[in-house]
């Protein structure tokens, strides 16, 4: 079981000063702010600098970990966190070296094994023992990496159209994804999720925020690797698949039948009308249906 739930640190953190910095931080506390349940912001310092993490739910809930898509940050929970944190104490996390309000003046993250300790101290600053856990995208390869690593730490694992676990990005995704990698801007970044999600509506205030992330000094992005596949087959933890109907990151049946092939016990679910970008926040109603009946 886990221990005390309630953080011991309540530090902000202290955001690194860049070009465009104010525009971004206001945009981050204006999606933010959309959030329907009273946030508690918590910095947690570790050798990789400070996490900041989003915190809400009742302090008896069952704990509940969520990690966004690179460079959606925390905030990007708000159409379903209100029903989440009913039951559960939520604790939603601003990637290290990513987008957001962490501050990564540390140790770098230049690899999987350092993302998996940063995780590791993440869980023993909040005090958890252990928790569920639930990743969108670039979170879901590090939620599933975690519950590898460390699977008595791991409830149940519930992955969001997660990115190179079962399957590789589609050939058009890498390729409409290079310019913001090469020269990110906002400009270029509005008109690969505009891509991406093919007409379908994207949320105004979080596109705005995601955009203007472009400018942010993010670290080094470590590149995906696929698990090992007898790790996969060895895994016991509870898991959740949820797949975005209309995304363009990936073949989402490739990803349906290697997941059900190399994870037996896992169950897997096609959300209808949503994308890969536009899945936390569109048509929230399903996700949390689905989310729900899982984790309760």
């Amino acid at each position: 079981m886990a221990g005390d739930r309630t953080p011991t640190r309540r530090t902000e953190s202290a955001a690194k000063t860049w070009p465009g910095q104010a525009e971004y931080l206001a945009a981050y506390d204006a999606v933010l702010a959309r959030w329907p349940v009273a946030v508690e912001p918590v910095g947690l310092r570790s050798p990789f600098g400070t996490t900041h993490v989003n915190v809400c739910g009742p302090r008896d809930g069952e704990p509940l970990v969520l990690l966004h898509g690179r460079g959606a940050t925390s905030t990007v929970w708000f159409a379903i966190v209100g029903e989440l944190s009913r039951t559960h104490r939520v604790y939603a996390v601003d990637l290290i070296g990513d987008a957001g309000r962490s501050v990564d003046d540390g140790r770098p993250v230049d690899g999987r094994a350092a993302f998996m300790d940063w995780l590791d101290g993440l869980f023993d600053a909040l005090n958890l023992d252990d928790a569920s856990l639930c990743g969108h995208s670039y979170g879901g390869w590090l939620a599933l990496n975690f519950a590898l690593h460390a699977p008595q730490r791991v409830r149940k694992l519930a992955l969001l159209d997660p990115t190179d676990c079962f399957a590789g990005l589609s050939m058009s995704y890498r390729l409409r994804s290079v310019p913001i990698f090469v020269r990110p801007s906002p400009e270029r970044m509005r008109a690969f999720i505009t891509w991406e999600t093919a007409g379908m509506r994207v949320d105004p205030d979080w596109l705005k925020l995601v955009c203007a992330g472009r400018r942010f000094p993010s670290a080094k992005i470590v590149l995906p690797r696929r698990p090992d596949p007898d790790r996969l087959r060895a895994s016991k933890v509870p898991t959740l698949l949820l797949l975005a109907e209309k995304s363009r990151a990936h073949d989402i049946h490739k990803v349906s039948a290697n997941a059900r092939k190399l994870v037996p016990h896992v169950v897997s679910t096609v959300l209808p009308d949503v994308s890969h970008h536009s899945m936390p926040t569109e048509h929230p109603e399903r996700l949390n249906r689905e989310l729900g009946r899982f984790l309760d």
